[in-house]
């Protein structure tokens, strides 16, 4: 296969809450194939600080203050966005939230507040964005999914829930634009290494200790690790690819786990 087929050059592509972490990796990782960055975010100082982090890797990126579950906000967005930036052919839904919080102590607005950033947010930028891509006859979406859209796990009901739905979301939205030429798939990320979870990552903290054991590979995975399997589902080499879930976790999802005496 030739590496053309993962030439992004010419391509924009709008990363949702791509201001820090997975997002901004990413991003990058698009960036380094060619794309030209979008990224959106509730707050401008996140905007200016992610630029800053943008422009010392060499990349200029666009940036626009949007809250994705505002829906008439989107709508109006979107349409200035490709007037600005250009036609987006590539969505990537990755703003999302999370709550530890145990089921019984979970208030109802919590558990809507975490469906409706991480699946009602995805629902309503794929849809504005999604318009432009049926008129032009082409378009690539990713969802960033989870293990949590396979996997329960304690204190995470609402966002093990979401990217439940995200996962059927994507489905969906494959079953009914696939026609139009867009290709719309998910990435499933296990455990990263990122600042949220440098506290847990000491060696000798219980969590970590738990991961590590947990994942066949025995590491975190290190962000730009998501960067080929975006790379791939954005560009033509994934053109048949439709509605599936790519999950980069290092063998978690392949296993039931070690013994507890190996």
């Amino acid at each position: 296969m030739s590496v053309k087929r993962f030439d992004l050059t010419g391509k924009r592509a709008l990363v949702t809450g791509g201001t820090h972490g997975l997002g901004m990796a990413i991003a990058t990782g698009l960036a380094e194939a060619g794309a030209t960055i979008i990224v959106n975010d509730r707050f401008p100082e996140k905007l200016e600080t992610a630029r800053k982090e943008y422009g010392e890797k060499g990349i200029t990126v666009h940036t626009y203050v949007l809250d994705v579950t505002d829906e008439d906000a989107v709508t109006h967005a979107i349409p200035r966005i490709e007037k600005e930036a250009g036609p987006i052919d590539i969505l990537v839904n990755n703003a999302g939230i999370i709550k530890r919080v145990p089921i019984l102590e979970m208030k109802a607005d919590e558990f809507r507040e975490v469906l409706d950033v991480d699946l009602t947010g995805p629902f309503i930028m794929s849809k504005a964005v999604a318009a432009g891509m049926i008129k032009r006859g082409h378009g690539k979406i990713i969802n960033m999914c989870s293990m949590m859209s396979e996997l329960g796990r304690d204190t995470v009901s609402a966002y093990a829930s979401a990217k439940g739905g995200l996962k059927m979301l994507t489905r969906s939205m494959a079953t009914e634009w696939a026609k139009h030429n867009i290709q719309i798939n998910g990435i499933g990320p296990g455990y990263f290494a990122t600042a949220q979870t440098a506290p847990i990552r000491v060696d000798g903290h219980p969590f970590n200790d738990f991961i590590i054991n947990r994942t066949p590979a025995g590491r975190w995975g290190n962000p730009e690790d998501l960067a080929g399997t975006a790379i791939f589902l954005a560009s033509s080499a994934s053109d048949f690819v439709n509605g599936v879930v790519v999950y980069v976790d290092g063998g978690i999802l392949a296993t039931i786990g070690k013994p507890m005496n190996e």
